[in-house]
C-alpha cells in the first residue's frame, strides 16, 4: 500500500546516481514540488548527485529556467537520455557545451523500451532510427563528444533478424520513477481526470518495478478507496510506492502554457465541450497559405497527425474552412479527434474524442495505419532526407517524428523557404518575399539526418515539401519543383536559394492555386 509522504521526504529518497524516468510531456505530467524538494536538498546538501534522467519527452516550455532547469547544478545530473532537448534551452545548452552526457532516442521507442523493461526484458526492437543519426553505424543517438568518448552505447544494430535489419534499443537500469496524477485513494490507485494526455504512465511504473525501484506520485488530492471509478484508474496502487500532495494545486500546470488557476481548459481534458467558433480565424499570411496548400493534399477520411510548430495551424484552417469532419485529426500524444490545439497548447487537442495512451498511441503509427503525417519542415538536402535534430549548431529534437515519418503513407511538410529573419506578405494574390531568411533549408547535405527519404519511398509513401514560394515532391526522380506561388521569380527567389539542383519538368513547375491567396 502507497505511503503518503511529504514533497521533501520524498527528495530524501533519492540516492546519488539513481536513474529517474519522469512521465512529461512539456510541462504536462511534471510533479513540480517533488523537483522542487529535490532541488533544494541538492543545494542544502549536494546529493542527490551525479543522477540520470530519462523522460520519452522533453519536460519544459521552451523557456529559460524551466523544469530540468533544476537539474542542472553543477554535479547534480550527469546524463540525460530524451527524444527532445530544446523544450529546456538551459538543458540543450548544457549537452551542447559538452558538460554533461546526452542522447537523444525516438519518442515511441521509449514506451516500447519501458513495456519491455516492464516484463522482465533489456530493451526494444525496432526498424525505427535505420540510417539517422540514432543508428549506431552513425552516432547511436549520442548528442556530444563528452558522451561519444565516455557514454555507454543504447544502441545496438542487428543487421539480420529474421532476415530483415533492426536496432535494439536499451535504458540504464531504472530506479526512480517521478510522476504526477490528479486523484489518489489511501490504496494508491491513481487517476488522471484533469490531465489532457495520458503519459504512458502505467509502463513507466512497471519498468521501475521490475528494476526494484520506487514510484513516486505526485496528487492534488486523496480520496477514501471506491471512490475513483476503477475504469478511471491509471495506475494500481500495486506499482505506486509513495504519494506526495501538493501543497500549491493552483500552481500545477495543465500544459506548457496553462495553469489550474491561470487557463485551464477543460474541453483539453473532455470535462467540457467549447464551441468552435471561438477558435479565432487566423489572417491571412504565409503560414495560411501553406496550411491551405497542405489541405488540398488530403482525402476524405484520411487518418492525420500535425507535428509540433506550423503544422497545428492546419486543424484551424480545416475548422474555418468548415471542413474539420472530413478527416480524423490526431496528436502524437494520443489524442482522437477533435481539433489540435494551437502553439503552446501542442499536443492537447479541443473536445477531443478520445485520449490513447501516449505509448499504446505509437503501434497506430508503427503499425501503418497513418494516412498522413504533417510535419514542420526544417531542413532538407537533395535526397529529401531531413533533419530536425541539429539545426544551426543547436539541438533540437527527434520525439515522434522518427516514428511517424518512418510509417506515414502521405509525409507533409511545410514551412518557409528559408529561415530566421524571413518576412513575406501575401499581397494582390500575390506571394511577396519582404525580407529573405538568413540561412538555406534546402541544402546538398543534412548535418544529421532524422529522416531516410529512401526508406520511406521504398514502402510506396507519398512525400511533399509545402512552403510559401514552391511545393516539391520527392519522387523516384529525384526532388521535383512541382508548383510555384504567383509572383515568385523561379530563378532569384527559388533556384539560387537552394544548395541542389532541383528537377523541372516538362513544360514547367504549375503555378500554385491562385485561390490560396485570397481572403
Amino acid at each position: 500500500m502507497a505511503q503518503i509522504i511529504t514533497a521533501k521526504e520524498a527528495a530524501n529518497l533519492i540516492n546519488d546516481g539513481d536513474v529517474i524516468v519522469t512521465g512529461v510531456d512539456g510541462l504536462t505530467g511534471w510533479p513540480q514540488e517533488i523537483v522542487d524538494a529535490i532541488e533544494e536538498r541538492f543545494l542544502r546538501e549536494g546529493h542527490p548527485k551525479n543522477i540520470t534522467s530519462i523522460r520519452a519527452s522533453g519536460g519544459g516550455n521552451f523557456t529559460s529556467p524551466t523544469a530540468e532547469s533544476q537539474y542542472l547544478h553543477e554535479g547534480m545530473m550527469t546524463k540525460s537520455i530524451s527524444s527532445f532537448v530544446s523544450v529546456c534551452p538551459d538543458l540543450a545548452k548544457k549537452i551542447t557545451d559538452n558538460k554533461i552526457m546526452g542522447w537523444m532516442l525516438p519518442l515511441g521507442v521509449f514506451y516500447q523500451m519501458y513495456r519491455e523493461i516492464g516484463r522482465g526484458m533489456n530493451g526494444a526492437m525496432s526498424k525505427v532510427g535505420l540510417g539517422t543519426f540514432m543508428d549506431p553505424r552513425n552516432d547511436g543517438g549520442k548528442l556530444n563528444q563528452l558522451t561519444m568518448d565516455k557514454g555507454e552505447d543504447l544502441v545496438k544494430y542487428v543487421p539480420d533478424f529474421m532476415g530483415e535489419e533492426y536496432l535494439y534499443y536499451t535504458l540504464p537500469k531504472l530506479n526512480i520513477g517521478l510522476m504526477r496524477a490528479t486523484t489518489a485513494d489511501k490504496h494508491g490507485n491513481i487517476s488522471c481526470e484533469k490531465e489532457p494526455i495520458n503519459i504512458g504512465l502505467l509502463s513507466q511504473a512497471q519498468a521501475v518495478k521490475a528494476n526494484g525501484g520506487k514510484v513516486i506520485c505526485q496528487v492534488e488530492k486523496i480520496v477514501e478507496v471506491n471512490e475513483i471509478h476503477p475504469r478511471m484508474v491509471k495506475v494500481p496502487g500495486i506499482y505506486i510506492d509513495y504519494i506526495v500532495v501538493a501543497e500549491k494545486p493552483d500552481e500545477i500546470m495543465q500544459n506548457w502554457i496553462r495553469s489550474n488557476k491561470e487557463g485551464y481548459n477543460p474541453a483539453f481534458t473532455g470535462e467540457a465541450i467549447a464551441e468552435l467558433e471561438e477558435i479565432k480565424p487566423m489572417p491571412l499570411n504565409d503560414v495560411k497559405v501553406m496550411c491551405r496548400r497542405a489541405i488540398k493534399e488530403f482525402k476524405p477520411g484520411y487518418i492525420i497527425n500535425f507535428g509540433i510548430g506550423m503544422p497545428t495551424s492546419i486543424p484551424n484552417v480545416l475548422n474555418e474552412m468548415g471542413q474539420s469532419d472530413m478527416v480524423t485529426m490526431i496528436t502524437e500524444t494520443g489524442c482522437i479527434g477533435g481539433v489540435p490545439a494551437l502553439g503552446r497548447d501542442f499536443g492537447c487537442s479541443w473536445n477531443v474524442e478520445a485520449l490513447c495512451d501516449h505509448g499504446d498511441h505509437f503501434s497506430l503509427f508503427d503499425g501503418g495505419n497513418l494516412d498522413a503525417g504533417i510535419f514542420g519542415l526544417s531542413e532538407v538536402d537533395e535526397k529529401g532526407n531531413v533533419n530536425t535534430s541539429h539545426l544551426n549548431g543547436k539541438i533540437g529534437g527527434v520525439g515522434g517524428f522518427a516514428n511517424i515519418s518512418l510509417s506515414s503513407k502521405h509525409l507533409i511538410f511545410i514551412g518557409t523557404f528559408t529561415a530566421v529573419g524571413i518576412k513575406t506578405k501575401v499581397e494582390n494574390g500575390k506571394m511577396i518575399i519582404v525580407n529573405e531568411g538568413k540561412f538555406k533549408k534546402f541544402i546538398k547535405k543534412c548535418d544529421k539526418t532524422t529522416f531516410v527519404a529512401e526508406e520511406s519511398l521504398k514502402k510506396g509513401n507519398d512525400i511533399v515539401f509545402i512552403t510559401e514560394r514552391c511545393v516539391i515532391r520527392r519522387d523516384k526522380r529525384g526532388m521535383v519543383l512541382e508548383e510555384v506561388a504567383p509572383g515568385i521569380d523561379i530563378q532569384t527567389q527559388i533556384l539560387d536559394h537552394c544548395e541542389f539542383k532541383l528537377i523541372i519538368p516538362d513544360g514547367g513547375p504549375k503555378l500554385m492555386d491562385p485561390e490560396l491567396f485570397k481572403e
